[in-house]
């Protein structure tokens, strides 16, 4: 009688031991869920009660989560300071077109660097080039403003601002909506080359073989190859940075054109992230700030349904779920 038979009392016990050792190893990891993403969920309220951090000598006996229980509802008013302000609308506008500029030029270029990448047939050279792209991605945007500092400073930089026919680069807006897409390009494309250069790496070596013998060209193989073995992580990744089209990089739209020091070029650098940002430094209202973040996070909810559900109407299998 074989043992391992299904229905089986050995079976049933390896069965067992073999679900318990997978549960132990997904548990670090549920349990860092668990504590980083989903209890901290209970500070949404917050967004609808009228809430400034109070100093610790201040706080009772029931302790934070004591205080804000405690604290007064206020429905939707922590709303109206970000949609009461005449300027908001043009800080929404910055947000969204430079999160779309940065999804499909950041889409473009990592997924052509990845197929040139793998073009190289020095296997050392190809990983040399791919280090060397991904490097930025450890930077700091602290460190790379001081990097940038250090080319456009009307003083000491390297780069005279009379070249473009303007006197302080941190005075005039023409400039910024291109330095702000490309610092984003030179420090993100390495990380998103490496995600393609490995789905590239799984294509079935026989499929270029077989359209070289039937002699398509380099540009036809990546046409009808490469790409179409790309579209279904280039969809997942482009959903789920649709999803982060309302949030911004609060480090590099503050850093870069220094918004905390001579920097003066608001119109064409300021977000939502560092709008909120100056607001709540000078109130410190949790509420607004909270309020703010519940709203970022919704409307990328709602991107992130209605991309995946027209995903899934045209290619089921590209969608998310």
């Amino acid at each position: 009688m074989n043992k391992n038979k299904p229905g089986t009392l050995a079976y049933k016990f390896m069965t067992q031991k073999k679900t318990l050792a997978l549960t132990l190893m997904v548990l670090p990891g549920a349990i860092w869920l668990l504590l980083i993403r989903y209890l901290p969920m209970f500070g949404i309220i917050l967004a609808f009660k009228d809430y400034k951090m109070p100093k610790p000598s201040a706080i009772k006996d029931g302790g934070y989560i004591g205080d804000i229980l405690s604290r007064e509802w206020t429905g939707i008013k922590n709303f109206d300071f970000l949609f009461g302000n005449p300027m908001t609308g043009k800080f929404i506008r910055n947000t969204l077109l430079y999160n779309l500029t940065f999804i499909i030029l950041g889409m473009v270029i990592a997924v052509t660097f990845a197929i040139l990448i793998n073009e190289i047939s020095n296997r050392f050279a190809a990983k040399t080039y791919q280090t060397f792209m991904f490097f930025p991605y450890f930077i700091s945007w602290v460190v790379v403003s001081y990097f940038l500092f250090a080319f456009i400073d009307a003083k000491h930089g390297l780069i005279d601002p009379s070249w473009f026919g303007i006197s302080n680069f941190y005075q005039d807006t023409k400039p910024w909506p291109f330095i702000m897409v490309f610092s984003n390009i030179w420090k993100l494309t390495g990380y998103s080359c490496i995600i393609y250069t490995a789905a590239i790496a799984g294509i079935d070596s026989t499929l270029y073989e077989a359209a070289s013998i039937d002699g398509a060209s380099k540009w036809k193989q990546v046409l009808h190859v490469t790409l179409p073995h790309l579209r279904t992580i280039i969809i997942i990744l482009f959903i789920m940075n649709i999803g982060r089209i309302f949030n911004s990089d609060f480090g590099q739209f503050w850093a870069l054109p220094q918004e905390g020091g001579q920097g003066s070029v608001p119109n064409v650098t300021e977000v939502v992230d560092t709008y909120v940002y100056r607001i709540i430094s000078t109130t410190v209202n949790m509420g607004q700030s909270t309020a703010v973040s519940f709203l970022q996070n919704l409307i990328g909810f709602i991107c992130i349904m209605m991309a995946n559900t027209f995903v899934r109407r045209i290619d089921n299998e590209s969608a998310l779920f």
